[in-house]
């Protein structure tokens, strides 16, 4: 496979985490990238040593700059974006979240804004609530113990021109969740 930046992630390189879940027990699913999948295309595509990123704050917001080394050029080209602040790890979720957006810009999993809306059906428990994939708390949609995403099996497809195709699970079950 002739690797570029914007060859389509694999589904191996994707994770998925809920969204959100509403009070009828469909949960949206969102698909993302991590850093780590930037850094290892980026080394995979240039090497270890031709490109870099540096962080500044602009207006109180701090932003990623990617450099790749341009063999023709020779000089160091640069992309940017900003990031935002994450709910668990504030500072190191918002540097994360810029260098990732800086990498969107170079190609780096695109395809990822094209994926359609992941709406899933979830299966509550009667019995015992909380061993369900969902359940209601004082009128309050809550994520239960029973919701073992981690462990669901996802399939992609893409087209020769990276476009998907087919996106599809099945659930720690075997049962198909969403395709």
């Amino acid at each position: 496979m002739d690797l570029k930046l914007n060859t389509p992630l694999t589904i191996e390189e994707i994770d998925f985490r809920v969204q959100s879940i509403n009070k009828g027990g469909y949960a949206t699913i969102l698909a993302y990238k991590d850093a780590r999948v930037d850094m290892n295309r980026l080394d995979a595509v240039f090497g270890v040593g031709f490109w870099q990123k540096k962080y500044e704050m602009i207006n109180g917001n701090l932003y990623c700059s990617v450099g790749i080394w341009n063999k023709e050029l020779q000089q160091w080209v640069w992309v940017q974006d900003v990031g935002t602040e994450s709910m668990t790890e504030k500072e190191k979720g918002q540097a994360s979240d810029a260098f990732k957006r800086a990498c969107f810009n170079l190609g780096i999993g695109r395809e990822l804004y094209d994926y359609p809306v992941i709406q899933v059906k979830l299966n509550g428990n009667q019995e015992n609530p909380k061993n369900g994939e969902w359940y209601l708390d004082d009128g309050r949609v809550k994520q239960g113990f029973g919701l073992k995403l981690k462990e669901w099996k996802w399939y992609s497809e893409f087209d020769e021109n990276g476009h998907i195709t087919y996106l599809g699970c099945k659930d720690d079950k075997g049962a198909v969740r969403f395709t």
